[in-house]
């Protein structure tokens, strides 16, 4: 295995990022313009999943498509402005990490539930444009997380097999659609502990830099060794 053969997957939140209270002010805002109440475990309950699924199936506020459709995107306006508000720093180590990759030359695509919309808000306000090879976000999908689709997909993008790829990942959903696709998985002890992570995962970080190339490889050579 070579570096350039591998591919790196990166769920968004939690992994690059915390935008957890932008996120849970954002729904916050949003029940209260609309006069609808949210449930003490919303946040935690829909964490890494779509918009789409968590307004009909956890809070219950509507049912009909384009009324889930008009929440979902209203919500993810609120989110956005929040954003420029206040601003949003990538997690220790991302920068760092991904820098690590490139120079190596190992291809790197973001599988994401977040809006396009918002990780492009998002990338101009870190000033990190041109880091990511691809970008697969919620409209790239049919069914979200922890169906693996977004990815497959995103291994796809960057035009490598899921067994060549590695998924970092700090949500239970997301690992187990990295899981489901058959790809390895690195937990980020962001969202939930070590601990909790560990039995779940191939190897836990707490900050991406933690890890070198050849780790990389080594966790994919390993895989492969036992096929």
């Amino acid at each position: 295995m070579q570096p350039n053969e591998m591919g790196m997957l990166f769920d968004w939140d939690g992994v690059i990022i915390d935008s957890s209270k932008q996120h849970e002010e954002s729904w916050e805002r949003l029940a209260t313009e609309e006069g609808r109440e949210l449930p003490p475990d919303h946040f935690v309950q829909g964490f890494g999943k779509k918009n789409e699924f968590i307004i009909p199936n956890l809070l219950g506020w509507a049912s009909d498509p384009a009324e889930v459709r008009r929440l979902s995107l209203r919500k993810e306006a609120l989110y956005r402005e929040i954003v420029v508000e206040k601003g949003l720093e990538a997690l220790p180590g991302v920068h760092d990490f991904l820098d690590r990759l490139r120079a190596a030359g190992v291809p790197t695509c973001v599988g994401s539930s977040t809006h396009r919309q918002n990780i492009d808000t998002i990338l101009g306000v870190m000033k990190f444009e041109g880091l990511f090879d691809d970008i697969v976000t919620a409209e790239d999908v049919t069914d979200g997380k922890p169906h693996p689709e977004v990815f497959l997909k995103a291994a796809g993008k960057i035009n490598r097999p899921p067994e060549h790829c590695i998924v970092f990942e700090d949500a239970f959903a997301g690992i187990e659609a990295a899981r489901a696709g058959g790809i390895k998985v690195v937990g980020v002890a962001t969202t939930h502990d070590a601990a909790t992570l560990t039995p779940l995962v191939d190897r836990v970080v707490h900050r991406l830099d933690e890890l070198a190339v050849e780790d990389l490889m080594g966790l994919i050579d390993s895989s492969a060794a036992r096929l």
